[in-house]
């Protein structure tokens, strides 16, 4: 874990979440599916003027309610407690019903029309005879309102069938204008400006867009699982607010600057001037952003001003950027480690060295005969695997363990901040994309087991961040790590498929069916992984 004394921001308690349910009414139209939805108060407390799904807090009646409710067998008693706070909820707000007769017929406009809203909710419906419809409620995702928020909820997405033959109507006190809406319409008058939504609400109505139909929503939800759940981040992006949930690029790097979710980062790209990650950590990026280097190359400083710097891909030659390196770490860099020899990476090394007065070593790996002409590189002393770089000073520690990792190129190696569990991937993981394997100096079973490699630095480091040559840090790294393998596996399954295919093709074939998810423009990029894949294949006998 990162240690506390290299956070930037002093940390505080999130507000503890209150539990609560919300309920998406559903119903088929010609135009697709429609969800229920209505204004809330301009004075609520939380999420004043947004348009919302009815729901609320749960509370002890809820829970209490269970013998007038019915229940599917893998539907247990918090997810029961939960459908029935929703259906209250539907009933004090909208004047929606889910219940039916012991006879099965459903409650109907007689039904509500004889029952306070105002009043508590259970009695009424057993002495109308009523059960509740908990066994057609169905759980969608699980949101928890994020960190930074001084009111927050932990809340389920429920999902049901509008009753035929109600009509939704406001309570007119937290509840107003109820309206039918399909989610994609409601997307397109959100950014418009005209129907203003939060976070989650947003989210969620991308992901029910998908659907075709409400059967096709209810059957998704039948495993009585959330399909997603998320407690989102925030940071600047533009100086303005911008939210992210956990599978989105820059969740990792929030969660590692600011942990307990306050909203201090910024996430803009900038050239111009270093981004401080940690008190230990700072990252430059190169300008040189493309297809091939995303936002450009990231370039990182380890240290602090008592114990001097280690500089981690100086990147290419570019002036500035060199030179910007050297003021952020002022003019006192130890060590320059490249973690391999491709040009955005390794020819920063040499300039930045004849800055520094004291003239650091540049380490890493030498260009294997494999490397291209341009990848020349050669270090003043090779690496080690499982060599230690430490920098200390004044207390203080900051050591980077080293670890060959061979499969982008020959010659690469990552880097672990052992007492911060960070892992500092060069090429090797990005995020956003997948790296490139390119054949001679790439090779694509020596990429899988370098992956497995760095698993295991995860479990004996306690690695939670990853942060890569090219993007935002990475979070959850175990889990990064295994979905690019499978990533990698599936890929392999796709090209082993092309080629059993069209066994008399070649690559330019083979492409189309193995890629076929990717534009046909980076088709050229992607057959150079194809190759490396082939190579694996063939070589085990695959295919």
């Amino acid at each position: 874990m990162v240690r506390p004394s290299q956070l930037l921001h002093a940390q505080r308690e999130p507000a503890v979440p209150r539990p609560a349910a919300t309920v998406l009414l559903l119903r088929d139209s010609e135009h697709g599916i429609e969800v229920l939805m209505t204004r809330r108060s301009p004075t609520a407390s939380f999420a004043p003027g947004a348009y919302v799904f009815p729901g609320g807090g749960i509370d002890a009646a809820d829970a209490a309610a269970h013998t007038i409710a019915a229940r599917r067998p893998a539907q247990d008693d918090l997810r029961l407690t939960q459908a029935i706070a929703a259906i209250r909820e539907s009933f004090e707000e909208l004047g929606v019903l889910l219940a039916r007769h012991a006879d099965g017929s459903p409650a109907g406009a007689q039904d509500i029309a004889a029952m306070n809203r105002h009043e508590a909710f259970a009695p009424q419906c057993q002495a109308r005879g009523l059960t509740l419809a908990a066994d057609q409620v169905y759980v969608l995702a699980h949101w928890i309102t994020d960190r930074d928020l001084p009111r927050r909820f932990d809340v389920p997405f429920l999902v049901a069938r509008m009753p035929q033959d109600q009509t939704p109507v406001a309570d007119e006190a937290e509840q107003f204008e109820p309206v039918w809406v399909r989610p994609a319409d409601a997307l397109e008058r959100h950014k418009a400006g005209s129907f203003f939504m939060i976070f989650p609400t947003i989210r969620t109505l991308e992901r029910l867009a998908k659907f075709a139909s409400v059967d096709a929503v209810l059957q998704a939800c039948a495993g009585d699982q959330p399909l997603w759940t998320s407690c989102p981040r925030a940071g600047f992006l533009s100086g303005a607010e911008a939210r992210y949930m956990e599978h989105e690029m820059p969740y990792g790097e929030l969660a590692l600057v600011s942990p307990d979710g306050q909203m201090v980062h910024h996430l803009d790209w900038r050239s111009d001037e270093p981004a401080r990650l940690l008190k230990n950590v700072t990252r430059l990026t190169a300008p040189n952003p493309g297809v091939m280097t995303g936002p450009g190359t990231n370039s990182y400083l380890v240290g602090d001003p008592d114990t001097g710097y280690i500089a981690i891909d100086p990147g290419p030659a570019d002036a500035e950027h060199i030179e910007r390196l050297w003021r952020a770490a002022g003019g006192d860099v130890r060590m320059i480690v490249c973690t391999h020899s491709h040009i955005d990476h390794s020819p920063g090394a040499r300039p930045l060295q004849a800055m520094c007065a004291n003239k650091p070593p540049i380490l890493g790996l030498p260009s294997a005969p494999t490397a291209a002409a341009a990848s020349l590189f050669v270090p003043d002393r090779s690496l080690a695997n499982g060599e230690e770089l430490v920098l200390e000073g004044r207390g203080a520690r900051h050591t980077l363990k080293v670890i060959h990792t061979p499969g982008h190129a020959a010659n690469h190696l990552c880097l672990v901040l052992v007492e911060d569990g960070l892992l500092f991937s060069g090429d090797h993981i990005l995020n956003g994309s997948t790296t490139i394997v390119n054949p001679p100096d790439g090779e694509m079973t020596a990429y899988l087991e370098s992956l497995d490699a760095l698993t295991r630095a995860c479990d004996d480091y306690g690695i939670e961040f990853i942060l890569p040559a090219h993007g935002h840090v990475i979070g959850s790294a175990v889990q990064a790590i295994a979905q690019l393998k499978m990533h990698r596996l599936k890929r392999e399954a796709k090209v082993i498929a092309a080629m059993q295919a069209r066994p008399q093709g070649e690559l330019a074939e083979w492409v189309e069916l193995a890629y076929d998810d990717v534009p046909p423009r980076l088709w050229p990029i992607a057959q150079r992984s194809l190759l490396a894949h082939v190579q694996r294949i063939e070589a085990l006998g695959l295919a």
